[in-house]
């Protein structure tokens, strides 16, 4: 079994998922977009991912304010509005008689080309909008056993090329980060800035404990992860200490904890990083303790979204 931060306990349920594609419910073996799509040929569109817990979609506001912030910031008309999207969302989770451990992906890309081409004056059709939501429960082995990283010598790139903050289908650096750290034997790529500083790994957002100190990037070169915003925001209500600063490979290899964020794992620990233990090596104390906050602040939003 591969094993990773996404690692999630196996469900024979989503092998019959309908999947909605511009609203239309398609069986998963029949779920099909356009080879001239925008998302295939150039990469060109913006993602998101939620989770669904006790019915409810934890955070949904969060994430879409990243959503529509992306697709403004590349200039795509998503075509819906936040609550025509929301409903397309339930509607997908209703047709599939989903109710908690669900995790929702939507994707929309600038729509279908007249030919391969990124030149969006080309596109001739509206978003292609695609919704899947899977049954998928976090493996809780996962957390037990930790997760190894290896240092990628791809860096987070500079902000007037492709911010690193923007959640869009253009992943292939960060692809690469991965590869170089599975060959390496690890489970997730850490990744660098372009000054040397720790920013993040290739598809979770990084931590470190120092002291019973929480570190994290500046988030300047790192993706705005909905996960790392709430950590943060636990670690201030309940008198953790908690920085946003630049720190080195240096910190991060005498580290007393480390974990990674993100919306489907929650918080994962981190125990190896370039072949040093971190720590003990296991699950920490206080990474334990922030999993257990942040599995709390999804209570309370829970809670109030059915009031």
């Amino acid at each position: 079994m591969i094993h990773g931060t996404h690692n999630a306990l196996p469900d024979p349920r989503n092998e019959s998922i309908l999947i909605n594609i511009n609203g239309a419910l398609v069986p998963r073996a029949e779920a099909k977009i356009s080879v001239f799509d925008s998302g295939f040929l150039v990469g060109d569109g913006v993602w998101e991912a939620v989770r669904l817990h006790d019915g409810v979609l934890v955070f949904l506001d969060e994430h879409l304010d990243r959503l529509y912030q992306g697709a403004k910031a590349i200039g795509l008309d998503i075509g819906l509005t936040r609550a025509e999207l929301t409903a397309a969302l339930e509607k997908t989770i209703a047709a599939n008689q989903m109710t908690t451990s669900v995790h929702v992906r939507f994707m929309i890309t600038r729509g279908i080309k007249k030919t391969p081409s990124q030149d969006p004056r080309l596109t001739v059709s509206g978003p292609t909008i695609v919704i899947i939501a899977e049954h998928k429960q976090a493996d809780p082995a996962t957390k037990e056993q930790g997760v190894k990283l290896f240092t990628s010598t791809v860096r987070r790139g500079s902000p007037d090329y492709l911010d690193p903050r923007l959640n869009c289908h253009s992943k292939l650096h960060e692809v690469i980060a991965l590869v170089q750290a599975l060959q390496a034997g690890a489970d997730e790529a850490l990744m660098l800035d372009i000054h040397g500083f720790v920013s993040t790994c290739n598809a979770t957002n990084f931590f470190m404990i120092k002291k019973n100190e929480v570190w994290t990037s500046t988030g300047q070169y790192c993706m705005n992860g909905i996960t790392r915003g709430k950590v943060i925001e636990v670690c201030r209500q309940h008198g953790i200490v908690v920085y946003e600063k630049n720190f080195s490979l240096t910190d991060v290899y005498d580290a007393d904890e480390a974990f990674v964020t993100g919306t489907f794992g929650g918080l994962t620990p981190v125990i190896e990083v370039d072949g040093r233990v971190i720590g003990a090596g296991q699950y920490g104390s206080l990474t334990r303790r922030l999993s257990e906050l942040y599995e709390a602040e999804i209570a309370l939003a829970v809670q109030a979204a059915k009031q």
